[in-house]
């Protein structure tokens, strides 16, 4: 695997292709939105809005699959947001990848700043072997959530919205279900409520991740020659294809799986 291209800032790690990617997202989704509704039209409207009142539809037949439509509504740009964010976070990595290679430590810099991976990198090969000059290959490009960090960043942030929903909103019943069916149940629902954290960020990450491994294993298989080279064109137009249905079933997943969670904790239900 490639290394990240991590820095320290005061006694912080930042892992630069992370930013790098998460602004790039952001970027195509807002140029997406602005684009799509720059100039709406009722009777002519452009195929970027068609798309984007398609994407509404779909938001509100999740919201109204999962909750009362009047409650979900305010919802709604959330689930857009999360849909168009995700999915576009996870086909990212699917077109192409930047790695840079570097034999010598003093060369992996960053506006001055050091590469920490590559000097810990090169530090530790010196550290096994003296004799050997390493290599470190780091890869600038790639999808924001094929890192766990994202994955669960984008679930604690809907954990801590769905469980202050559920304290606000629904503040009886969201703390009586802690202690259903029997009191003694209370540390199984916290259990339970955490895994729902987990299971949350790490499905997208692991299939996103996954999915670019795979296309980095597909890439090594050029270097076996004719056969190789040929095996690894085929299986990369096939698995570019699976990745992007992937990619939207994961974007579509994480995004129900809120309107879910919203919906358990905002009204009032006999089990969670």
């Amino acid at each position: 695997m490639h290394e990240s291209p991590i820095i320290a800032l005061g006694g912080l790690r930042f892992d630069l292709s992370i930013i790098l990617m998460l602004i790039v997202t952001c970027t195509v989704v807002f140029v997406l939105a602005r684009l799509a509704t720059r100039n709406l039209s009722v009777e002519n409207p452009g195929k970027l809005q068609n798309f984007m009142e398609w994407v509404v539809e779909f938001i509100q037949n999740m919201i109204s699959s999962t909750m009362d439509m009047k409650k979900g509504k305010p919802f709604l740009s959330l689930g857009m947001t999360l849909l168009m964010f995700i999915f576009v976070s996870n086909m990212l990595g699917l077109p192409f990848g930047i790695v840079t290679n570097y034999e010598d430590p003093a060369e992996a810099t960053f506006f001055g700043k050091p590469l920490v991976s590559v000097q810990e990198l090169f530090a530790e090969a010196h550290e096994k072997n003296p004799e050997e000059h390493p290599h470190a290959a780091v890869q600038w490009w790639k999808s924001p959530t094929a890192d766990a960090g994202v994955a669960m960043g984008l679930a604690g942030m809907i954990f801590l919205l769905v469980h202050i929903l559920g304290m606000f909103r629904n503040t009886k019943a969201y703390f009586k279900h802690y202690v259903q069916p029997f009191p003694f149940f209370l540390p199984i629902n916290l259990i339970e409520q955490f895994s729902k954290l987990l299971t949350h960020g790490m499905r997208l990450f692991g299939n996103i991740f996954a999915g670019e491994v795979l296309i980095s294993v597909l890439l090594k298989l050029a270097a076996l020659g004719v056969a190789g080279s040929i095996a690894s064109v085929l299986g990369l137009i096939v698995w570019q294809g699976f990745s992007i249905f992937v990619g939207a079933i994961q974007a579509f997943v994480f995004t129900i799986l809120t309107f879910v969670y919203i919906s358990q904790a905002t009204e009032s239900h006999d089990e969670h």
